[in-house]
């Protein structure tokens, strides 16, 4: 076996392809959890920990959306007090001379009620309203975008336990068949037509193989606990994947792709919305250099009666109601650079949604080229495959006949495992590097 072929071998085997799930297991049934992947996707949006954070964000924007409603409703309150009052000493001979004392009633009494009713102030009320609501619109964006993250990051460790499984499959099918084809050997070595070194490197490459299988093992091990943690089940359940029914648009083209994602790319919404707010915020500058105008209210019942002269320790009651109307003067020179900062922000989140839209293009056209390379990898590894087991076929029967080296059956052999596990890895890409385009696309 030359060196390349090795390298290439232990490369892949700890390489982090996906592939679908062959293998299986030999834990007890009720051990074993049979998942699919939307299954998982369910499960790991009910245990992440950021999708909750997100959802009670979301809901944290929503009731501020509502309480920036009830500014519209007026304010009222109510008073009331007691109190107890002296004599009013009088000086009557200068400040240092014995005061005589004026009586007056001691206890006062005041019950109330007030209110104001804002009917005009600039539009302030409206343009708060919609500022909450342009975030609570963020914040649902955000939640959408940790769940189509958490999905593709559940996807990804989905397909690596997959990627574990067919590794053990073709790994022990392989060793079965080297196995085979070690006893034809031994076989022919009692038969004195092939040499001892012959028999040592078969056992050499077979003992290689069954390494990898123990590290492919632990492999499957490893994967099981990540994809476990992230959908919830305790860490030693062994995970067994379902068989993946995807179907996916393969025709589609890149202008599909990029459509999607200008409609739904999460990056791309959250920098609109925050242009959006930076507008808002323009709006409301500007409105400080409006005039405000309310309807108040006061009224309330008092005792002693002190608002009128002569006074008397009788019950009153007094009711005002007006409108009130104000103007800032001073933010005619106070609101000047205000107004040029908040133009500047919303120039600069214009641009920044210039430039988001430009990395979402660029990073739809990168996965859409990605994806369609993967799926020509995957015809030109089919060819592959039937070249190498051709190969290895003729290779063996020559061997047997005494026309070639073992070194190069041993070739052939590991031609044959490396170009089944480049087919494998290319339908597993294509699978990974689908759902990394409906990630990006915002339709995961």
């Amino acid at each position: 076996m030359n060196r390349r072929n090795i390298a290439f071998l232990s490369g892949l085997l700890f390489s982090g392809c996906a592939f679908p799930s062959y293998g299986q297991t030999n834990t007890a049934a009720n051990d074993t959890l049979k998942i699919s992947l939307s299954e998982a996707w369910h499960k790991a949006e009910e245990q992440s920990k950021l999708v909750e954070i997100k959802k009670i964000a979301t809901g944290i924007a929503n009731e501020e959306v509502k309480d920036a409603r009830m500014e519209r409703y007026p304010e009222l309150g109510i008073m009331g007090s007691a109190e107890k009052a002296t004599n009013i000493p009088i000086y009557e001979n200068g400040l240092f001379s014995k005061p005589t004392q004026h009586e007056i009633i001691h206890t006062l009494y005041r019950v109330g009620a007030d209110f104001y009713l804002n009917l005009y102030n600039g539009n302030k009320t409206n343009l708060k309203i919609t500022e909450d609501k342009t975030l609570h619109q963020i914040s649902m964006i955000q939640e959408d975008q940790a769940v189509s993250d958490i999905r593709y990051k559940t996807a990804a460790l989905y397909l690596e336990l997959q990627k574990s499984l067919i590794f053990r499959s073709l790994i022990t099918e392989d060793i079965a068949d080297q196995e085979k084809q070690l006893k034809e050997i031994k076989a022919f070595h009692k038969n004195g037509t092939v040499l001892k070194s012959d028999v040592l490197r078969v056992e050499l490459d077979l003992s290689k193989r069954k390494m990898t299988l123990v590290t492919i093992e632990n492999d499957i091990l490893i994967a099981s606990q990540k994809l476990n943690i992230i959908i919830g089940e305790p860490d030693e359940r062994v995970i067994l994947p379902a068989d993946l029914d995807i179907h996916q648009d393969e025709q589609a083209g890149y202008e599909k792709y990029l459509a999607d994602a200008l409609q739904h790319s999460f990056p791309y919404h959250i920098s609109a919305q925050q242009t959006a707010l930076s507008e808002v915020h323009l709006r409301q500058v500007k409105a400080n250099l409006r005039p405000k105008l309310g309807m108040y209210g006061d009224f309330y019942y008092a005792n002693p009666q002190i608002f009128l002269y002569p006074y008397n320790p009788y019950w009153y009651s007094l009711g005002v109601a007006g409108l009130k109307v104000s103007f800032p003067i001073s933010e005619l020179y106070h609101n000047v650079h205000k107004v040029r900062v908040a133009k500047l922000e919303l120039e600069m989140e214009e641009e920044a949604h210039k430039d988001t839209e430009d990395r979402v293009r660029q990073q739809v056209k990168e996965a859409f080229l990605r994806y369609k390379e993967a799926l020509v990898q995957i015809g030109v590894a089919e060819v592959n495959v039937a070249q190498a087991e051709e190969n290895a076929r003729i290779i063996k029967n020559t061997y047997f006949n005494q026309t070639s080296l073992i070194t190069d059956l041993l070739d052939a052999d590991v031609q044959v495992l490396q170009t089944r596990f480049e087919l494998a890895a290319a339908r597993i890409m294509a699978q990974n590097r689908y759902y990394l385009l409906q990630n990006i696309t915002g339709v995961l």
